[in-house]
């Protein structure tokens, strides 16, 4: 008959032992990255890093670098600056401010049993820092959550690229867990539906056609086994159904000579009033706050393309940003993947 284990006194805490800090769960909230300001000296250093990233420009170092230090970085920066200086909001950027606004949410939702951060996969505040200040704070347990619905290489496996990678350089390393693609979620249908109606309710006119613009990938992705694009595709199929109504699939922001993701959303703007499409409204669901590429490439250019081609009226559908849609989603599936760690009576386990 087994006996119960014998109980063993606490020993004293050495006079010289390093100070520990009490056990904490941490949750840092992800997003893709910002230049430090709307200036050209701070957008060729994010576009220097996010352009040397291997998981976004597979193409070799050694043909690619020489490219990216000479002709683009001493072109592009003056452009993006400017793009970014028509966004720029008080508080910073569009997605650095959503972002953190994101996070103070949460905060506010999960109580002080959970610690939550916010990080930048490029420019600040890095995953690397936040990590380190989440271990001095006590967090042995932490969730990476990359604010990414649909999942590719060059965001969502990126971001956990880097948070890894800081992690190799710690001798005592938290438990880690990392946050799903969440692109099928019903919880993340029903936010979309919600702010999507929400938007339409605001408008003057009913538009003739919903289009959803995902971020483009290379074409080549898709045949290397990136899920991506199936993932924008089921994303769209579910709000279809969920709204009763057809949406059009796009993708923006091409780069560079190589085949992308089709449809294009410039070209299908443009394409659209000679078809009879007078009135569109267009909304970015694979983007979790809006940014550059949603308010100057999609609110502001796509606006000029689509009206320049004789269409009527256009209107730009904000993302979920940290409106109340998305706390709720963000809610349920934190809450979901923190389960066994902490309960949401605020109890940690």
């Amino acid at each position: 008959m087994s006996s119960a284990p014998p109980d063993y006194p606490a020993l004293p805490i050495p006079p010289d032992h390093p100070p520990v800090a009490s056990s904490r769960i941490g949750l840092l909230v992800v997003n893709l990255g910002t230049p430090d300001g709307p200036d050209v000296a701070s957008v060729k250093r994010y576009l220097l890093e996010f352009l040397s990233d291997r998981r976004v420009v597979e193409i070799p170092p050694i043909v690619w670098q020489p490219l990216l230090r000479g002709l683009i970085l001493n072109t592009r920066p003056k452009r993006s600056a400017a793009a970014y200086a028509k966004v720029w909001m008080p508080e910073g950027s569009p997605l650095a401010v959503y972002t953190r606004r994101t996070a103070e949410a949460m905060q506010a939702h999960l109580g002080t049993g959970i610690l939550v951060d916010w990080a930048m996969r490029y420019g600040n505040p890095s995953i690397a820092d936040r990590l380190q200040a989440m271990k001095d704070a006590g967090c042995d347990r932490i969730l990476l959550a990359p604010l990414y619905p649909q999942y590719s290489g060059a965001t969502t496996a990126t971001a956990n690229d880097a948070a890894f990678a800081a992690m190799a350089t710690m001798r005592w390393q938290p438990a880690v867990r990392t946050l799903p693609p969440y692109h099928d979620d019903p919880a993340y249908i029903d936010a979309l539906k919600t702010s999507i109606e929400r938007h339409l309710a605001t408008l003057d006119f009913a538009p003739d056609l919903l289009v959803a613009s995902f971020h483009g990938m290379p074409e080549r992705t898709l045949h290397m086994g990136d899920p991506y694009h199936c993932q924008c595709r089921k994303t769209a199929r579910l709000l279809s159904e969920a709204m009763g109504r057809d949406i059009a699939v796009t993708f923006q922001s091409r780069f560079g000579r190589a085949k992308w993701l089709e449809p294009a959303t410039d070209a299908t703007l443009e394409a659209m009033p000679e078809k009879g499409i007078a009135s569109v409204a267009i909304f970015t669901p694979g983007f979790s706050a809006d940014c550059l590429e949603t308010l100057e490439e999609i609110a502001m250019e796509g606006r000029e393309t689509f009206l320049a081609a004789g269409g009527k009226d256009f209107a730009y559908l904000p993302c979920l940003n940290a409106d109340t849609e998305a706390i709720t989603l963000y809610a349920r599936l934190f809450s979901r993947e923190l389960a066994g760690w902490w309960n949401t009576n605020g109890t940690i386990i």
